[in-house]
């Protein structure tokens, strides 16, 4: 059975930190790029960082580039978000996003984690 399982999620006041993980079973973690999106109240669901198997961070959102670092341990299934200088407009459920095109197209979500930047 997929699971991807989000935490580390909470309320930080602006200009603070969070560090998101997910942690991931029942496929083969080390063969999937996995990113992290996040949907906003009213908004579409956004890319905000991705990873290669090889642990090549990639396609940082513009709005994050500088701030958000994102890396994998493939030894231990998980990947992690580190959110630096967080503002207002980063609050928003978080998700873990794990996607394979070798030889089917595979596709999982995990359920989020809500982050929330407020004084």
């Amino acid at each position: 059975q997929v699971q991807l399982v989000e935490s580390g999620g909470g309320l930080v006041q602006p200009g603070g930190s969070l560090r998101l993980s997910c942690a991931a079973s029942g496929f083969t973690f080390s063969t999937f790029t996995m990113s992290w999106y996040r949907q906003a109240p009213g908004k579409e669901r956004e890319l905000v960082a991705l990873i290669t198997p090889a642990a090549v961070p990639s396609n940082y959102a513009g709005s994050v580039k500088g701030r958000f670092t994102i890396s994998r341990d493939n030894a231990k299934n998980t990947i992690f978000l580190q959110m630096n200088s967080l503002k207002p407009e980063d609050t928003a459920v978080y998700y873990c996003n794990a996607f394979s095109g070798y030889l089917k197209v595979s596709n999982y979500w995990g359920q989020g984690t809500q982050v929330t930047v407020s004084s």
